[in-house]
C-alpha cells in the first residue's frame, strides 16, 4: 500500500484489522517516486490517485508497474474521468483527464487496454467513474 501520508497508512493498518496482514508492505512517498519490485505483483490497483500525477510521472510509474508484474499480471485503475478535456481541481490542484487522454497515457506507458467498465448507478451531478484493466 502506497500513500504519502503516514497517518493515512496508520489509519489504513487499523481499518483493515486482520485483513491487513495480507499487505506485504506500506510505503510512504508519492508514486512519482514509487518503484514496485519488479515481477511481484498479480495485480497492482490505483484507485482515485492518478489525477495527483503529471501527465508524465503518471506514464512513468505505469511503466515501472508493468515491470512489478508477474506474468498475466493486471493494472487496474479506477477513477474519475472528465466529460472532455482536463480539468483542475483549485481545491487540491490535482487534474480530472477525460478518458481519451488516460487511454493515450497508458499506451504511453506501453500497456494494453484490455477492458474498461464505465460504474453505473451513479448520481448525474459527478463526474464518470471508470475502471481500466491494462497489462
Amino acid at each position: 500500500m502506497v500513500d504519502v501520508t503516514e497517518d493515512f497508512l496508520a489509519k489504513a493498518r487499523t481499518y483493515l484489522g486482520e485483513e491487513g496482514k495480507r499487505v506485504r508492505n506500506y510505503f510512504c512517498c508519492g508514486l512519482q517516486d514509487f518503484s514496485p519490485e519488479p515481477g511481484s505483483y498479480d495485480v497492482i490497483w490505483i484507485q482515485w490517485v492518478i489525477g495527483h500525477l503529471t501527465d508524465q510521472h503518471l506514464a512513468e510509474f505505469l511503466r515501472r508497474c508493468k515491470h512489478a508484474l508477474r506474468p498475466n499480471g493486471l493494472i487496474v485503475i479506477k477513477d474519475n474521468m472528465a466529460q472532455e478535456g482536463v480539468i483542475l481541481d483549485d481545491v487540491d490542484s490535482s487534474v480530472c483527464r477525460e478518458l481519451e487522454v488516460v487511454r493515450r497515457i497508458v499506451h504511453m506507458a506501453g500497456l494494453s487496454l484490455l477492458a474498461e467498465e464505465r460504474q453505473e448507478n451513479l448520481p448525474e451531478e459527478i463526474y464518470p467513474v471508470y475502471s481500466l484493466a491494462l497489462r
